[in-house]
């Protein structure tokens, strides 16, 4: 994931901004991480460059 793309990035529940934390990063991308809504809380990971930012009961779980 891009990191310019927190600029257009909003929480899907509520639609307030994310906060971006990363685990790891190559040439400028976000490869694993996390994105966390700013006021419901609720946590999105960044997995394999790609943001996961379906609501929690849509998720496929591992």
């Amino acid at each position: 994931m891009r990191r310019d793309l927190m600029d257009i990035l909003a929480c899907p529940i509520c639609k307030s901004p994310l906060r971006l934390l990363v685990q790891e990063e190559q040439d400028s991308e976000v490869i694993t991480g996390t994105l966390t809504c700013t006021k419901c809380g609720e946590v999105y990971p960044i997995e394999g460059a790609i943001p996961n930012l379906l609501p929690p009961d849509l998720r496929q779980q591992s």
